[in-house]
């Protein structure tokens, strides 16, 4: 999926998501748009609205979690002049902004009861009235409410107005997360790398190794699409050669083979000598390359040796060693080891 509104994917649960939301498209009435971070929540209200009858209108979206609890009810519902401390002028609300046309609320749990109950006013009667203001103000608006949590259960505890998720769930399209949208991590990880090759002024798309596509259907996505697209669009910009098949990937950014890791055993200082402790021996190396050619030959030994153990398995080899897909293949550049080696 990407800004452009363009929807990628076949599997089943995906293609009835956007079934439900065409079909939602040309009624009036208020849709609730459940997922996970990531699914794609605020190019379904695009959708939403495209596809009305009010595609020609005003497309407002607020999302509530992103504003304090002190400031919702005025970015909803506006205010007058002097309504407030710092209220110099009178401001349109999102409502107002988005008359004639629809509003998309993100993040809808987030609201409090207060702003929950002149909410539930305003799609029940179509009025909003500014903080300020005593006189009602008639708006045409259309709402699309989207969340990532269980609003039924919320409204069971009393954490959420029931009456008011009755009102906004005149439709529920539900969102499938991607590790249960079977067939679509292929299909969007070779649109996304499509895409980012052109970007880059590539002559063509190489597609992926065997074993990058085998480590992007196992990887679980808790960021869904959004986290798909990063992890593609990085991988495809830090391959070097675009006439081979990429076959390298990162799922962490922050991930490098030379990140210092915490020292778990406490350096001997020399005042553990004099108190009678016991000296660490000393290596006796006559310059600083026999030392490098030293750890390298035991880095060599012991990333040979765990690879032959695990009969060339290199995501089974990299977990046994402590070391992530990506380091143990730079160990098996660094020292050019051949499979036919172990």
């Amino acid at each position: 999926m990407e800004r452009d509104n363009q929807f990628v994917g076949q599997s089943l649960a995906f293609l009835d998501a956007v079934e439900r939301t065409s079909r939602a498209a040309a009624l009036q009435r208020p849709v609730l748009v459940i997922g996970e971070r990531g699914t794609g929540k605020e190019l379904i209200a695009e959708r939403l609205h495209r596809l009305s009858p009010r595609w020609g209108e005003p497309l407002i979206t607020m999302n509530c979690a992103a504003l304090p609890e002190t400031l919702i009810e005025a970015e909803l519902f506006g205010h007058e002049a002097g309504a407030f401390t710092g209220a110099t002028r009178s401001r349109e609300g999102r409502f107002e902004e988005a008359h004639g046309g629809t509003l998309f609320l993100d993040e809808l749990a987030t609201l409090s009861m207060a702003a929950q109950e002149r909410l539930l006013r305003a799609v029940e009667y179509g009025e909003v009235t500014r903080i300020g203001s005593s006189r009602p103000m008639r708006v045409d608006v259309r709402i699309v409410a989207a969340t990532n949590e269980d609003l039924p259960t919320k409204a069971e505890r009393g954490e959420f107005r029931a009456d008011l998720l009755d009102r906004l769930s005149f439709e529920v399209i539900t969102l499938p997360p991607l590790r249960v949208r079977e067939g679509d991590i292929a299909v969007l990880a070779d649109y996304f790398g499509r895409r980012m090759a052109a970007e880059l002024g590539w002559e063509a798309w190489p597609g992926y190794a065997e074993h990058v596509a085998t480590e992007l259907e196992e990887h679980p996505w808790p960021g869904n699409v959004r986290e798909l697209r990063n992890v593609i669009e990085r991988a495809v910009y830090r391959w070097d050669d675009p006439e081979t098949p990429v076959g390298h990937i990162v799922f962490d950014p922050f991930d490098s083979p030379w990140k210092p890791e915490a020292s778990t055993t406490p350096a001997r200082s020399t005042s553990d000598t004099a108190s009678g402790g016991a000296a660490t021996p000393r290596p006796d190396f006559e310059d600083i390359a026999d030392l490098r050619a030293a750890v390298d030959s035991h880095e060599r030994s012991i990333v040979e040796h765990a690879l032959g153990k695990h009969r060339w398995n290199q995501r089974q080899t990299a977990k046994a060693l402590g070391l992530s897909y990506d380091q143990l293949r730079h160990c098996i550049k660094k020292h050019g080891l051949m499979e036919e080696s172990g």
